[in-house]
C-alpha cells in the first residue's frame, strides 16, 4: 500500500481562496487512481466531495445555467 498524494490546484481572485484538492494513490502497476475530489469555493468549511471526475463534471455543468444567468442579470443591472 502507497501513501496518498495531494494536488491543489488554486483559481480565481485571491481573496475567494477557489481550490479544487485532489487526492490520489497508485495501484500496484504504477497508475493513478483518484480517491476523493474536493471543491472548495469562497472559503467554504465544508467542501463539495466527489469519488470520480464524472461527477465533479455533471455537477459543474448543472451549476452552469444559474451562473450564465447570473452574469447575465449583472451586465442588464449596470447599463
Amino acid at each position: 500500500m502507497t501513501p496518498e498524494s495531494v494536488y491543489v490546484f488554486k483559481f480565481g481572485r485571491e481573496a475567494l481562496n477557489n481550490r479544487v484538492i485532489i487526492r490520489y494513490s497508485h495501484t500496484w502497476t504504477g497508475r493513478q487512481r483518484i480517491n476523493e475530489i474536493d471543491l472548495r469555493l469562497h472559503k467554504q468549511k465544508h467542501p463539495r466531495i466527489f469519488r470520480t471526475e464524472s461527477e465533479l463534471l455533471d455537477y459543474l455543468e448543472s451549476r452552469l445555467p444559474q451562473r450564465e444567468q447570473q452574469e447575465a442579470d449583472d451586465k442588464n443591472a449596470s447599463k
